[in-house]
């Protein structure tokens, strides 16, 4: 059973590991990649990764990309959103801070802030309009 707007932009704005697909070249099927994303109802979904990475690079490329998240419990349940990316940023350690505290436990967070704006290299922002919405609740299967 579809979900209705409410409960599937209430679902995606939960912090599940998202699913990423963007499109690739070559006749090659789409790049597929776990990502940590942010949404609040309404709005524009973002994402953070490597500017220069591949996954950075098909998306520049494609100008779109879809996010797919689910749970299996208590119901096996999921939303997929695709559409435009809308702009692009520099990545700030104010929207690294605010990603990693969506996904990581506090005490974590400096830690893991400070590694990765050492490590990770130049990082972008991509900000994806929601277009086209996919969402069931199959229950407990």
């Amino acid at each position: 059973m579809p979900l209705s707007v409410e409960e599937r932009e209430q679902f995606l704005a939960e912090p599940h590991i998202g699913a990423l697909a963007v499109a690739a070249r070559d006749g090659r099927a789409p790049l597929t990649l776990p990502i940590w994303y942010q949404y609040t109802p309404g709005g524009e979904l973002w994402v953070m990764t490597g500017r220069h990475s591949k996954k950075g690079r098909l998306i520049e490329a494609a100008g779109r990309f879809s996010l797919m998240v689910d749970r299996l419990e208590p119901t096996v349940r999921y939303v997929s959103v695709e559409g435009p990316v809308v702009r692009s940023e520099d990545a700030t350690l104010e929207r690294l801070r605010e990603i990693s505290a969506r996904y990581l436990a506090a005490d974590k967070v400096e830690e893991y802030v400070e590694f990765a704006s050492r490590d990770h290299g130049e990082q972008a922002v991509y900000y994806l309009r929601p277009e086209h919405w996919y969402s069931s609740d199959l229950g407990s299967v």
